[in-house]
């Protein structure tokens, strides 16, 4: 029987695509990659997610799980082989439970982030994990790529709110651990082999989840900074006000917001432009009115001492939903103006103002004229540090063109701080070479015997990573 056959008796032939468009598996959401799938599968339980890997183990066919899509380095894509199984798992979309009690969620990895947001909401919870994606990326890609978000400051990666896992390995076996246990030490973290792996080791198919008490209330400000300096001092006066109650601290330079406006020109601009503005939530467990005068107290401060020129406060959820508008719409802004060079990187916090003086002074004294797109997580040092070409160049050529120049001076500088050239979005395809690259031998070493345990015939996403 032919690989084809098998997985239509495995999961039903309608399950298995090869014919027709199947342009949403095989284009990547940035539209730089293109691959051609032997086969699209969609298997609708972690019973059939393991049939087909033991199927595509017995004849030696590699497997590419894919969430939702919405990666930014390749690395839920087939290549252009035709040979790879494109394995999605948007089918496993089951809210398995809620416990209220111990504050955690289980649900599969089709899950959309949102409605797993939604629904810890109706139970008065709060599900902290929270990205620009989230109406469309997926429980299992977010924990494959161990994703970030807004709210690191406050709760951390995906894998600090992750407390168990379901797994098909590599031998088709299910290893189920979806415990709710804060505390188990019993041998080795399997789940934090798991939690970033890219779909390499093996293929996530549940997860059960940390909740936290909704918040009684959220304020939510921009505040307009002359300075990069000027924002970390108002950060580090934000963390000694407000503490844990500080869940979200973004900044954006000046022509990262000239974007959003001129290719978004309906959302609101409550404060002229600033060379940076901060966008800071604050979550309270008081109310409203404590959440706001806090937060206007904090401002005023921050006013009086120079950290900030201006500064604006949501007075409604509309208001706040808006503010992170502006910050969410900025990749959106940047795709409308062409393609572009993205950096997604992370440094200590302190090094960030000195490391964007010098890597902009560099990189305009190679390409004079380039426009710089600096954005991201200032709470938690991870920087969307993306280069767009001068205005009027071509930026398909000038990404083609330059692409690997570009990344040396900005991987060097991230380097020469202590800095990553991966801070959430992962390494994939994209920045495969880099790693082999930046990555200390001894580190690679473990990590090629850690694959080679796992997946011995190397057919779970190869390409990606290693």
């Amino acid at each position: 029987m032919t690989l084809i056959a098998e997985l239509r008796a495995l999961v039903g032939a309608p399950q298995v695509l090869t014919e027709g468009d199947l342009t949403a598996w095989e284009l990547d959401w940035r539209r730089r990659w293109r691959g051609k799938a032997l086969a699209v599968v969609r298997p609708g339980s972690t019973a059939e997610v393991a049939a087909v890997v033991r199927a595509c183990a017995a004849h030696g066919t590699a497997i590419v799980p894919q969430g939702g899509n919405t990666g930014l380095v390749g690395g839920g894509v087939p290549d252009a082989s035709g040979r790879q199984v494109l394995l999605s798992l948007q089918r496993l979309n089951r809210l398995r439970a809620i416990d209220a009690a111990n504050l955690t969620l289980t649900a599969e990895a089709g899950c959309v982030l949102q409605a797993l947001q939604e629904a810890a909401r109706q139970q008065g919870l709060l599900l902290p994990l929270s990205l620009a994606a989230e109406g469309s990326c997926t429980l299992g890609g977010n924990l494959a790529t161990n994703a970030g978000g807004t709210q690191v400051l406050r709760w951390g990666n995906a894998r600090e709110l992750c407390l168990g896992l379901e797994v098909v390995t590599a031998s088709g076996e299910v290893w189920q651990s979806l415990t709710g246990l804060r505390k188990d030490n019993t041998g080795y973290d399997l789940r934090d082999l798991f939690v970033g792996s890219e779909g390499t080791l093996g293929i996530i198919t549940a997860a059960t989840m940390k909740l936290a008490p909704l918040p009684a209330a959220t304020a939510t400000a921009l505040a307009a900074c002359e300075t990069l300096d000027g924002a970390l001092a108002l950060l580090a006066r934000a963390r000694r006000r407000l503490g844990a109650g500080l869940t979200g601290f973004e900044v954006m330079n000046r022509f990262s917001l000239e974007l959003v406006a001129r290719h978004f020109p309906a959302l609101p601009r409550p404060l002229a432009p600033a060379p940076w503005t901060v966008l800071l939530e604050h979550s309270d467990t008081e109310g409203e009115e404590q959440a706001r005068a806090r937060f206007e107290a904090l401002l005023g401060e921050a006013l009086e001492a120079g950290e900030i020129a201006d500064a604006a406060v949501a007075e409604s959820l509309a208001q706040s939903k808006a503010l992170w508008q502006l910050r969410e719409s900025i990749p959106l802004a940047q795709a409308e103006e062409g393609q572009n060079i993205k950096h997604d990187i992370s440094l200590p916090v302190s090094a960030i103002p000195e490391f964007v003086a010098a890597t902009d002074a560099a990189l305009d004294r190679r390409w004079p004229g380039v426009r710089l797109v600096d954005f991201g997580h200032l709470g938690d040092g991870n920087l969307h540090y993306n280069v767009q070409a001068p205005a009027g160049a071509d930026g398909a050529a000038f990404l083609a063109e330059q692409e690997h120049a570009v990344n040396e001076i900005v991987y060097d500088a991230v380097a020469a701080r202590g800095g990553s050239f991966s801070a959430e979005h992962g390494v994939g395809a994209l920045k495969r070479e880099e790693l082999a690259l930046r990555k200390s031998p001894v580190a690679l070493a473990m990590m090629r015997a850690i694959k080679a345990a796992l997946d011995p015939q190397g057919l779970f996403n190869p390409g990606r990573m290693l």
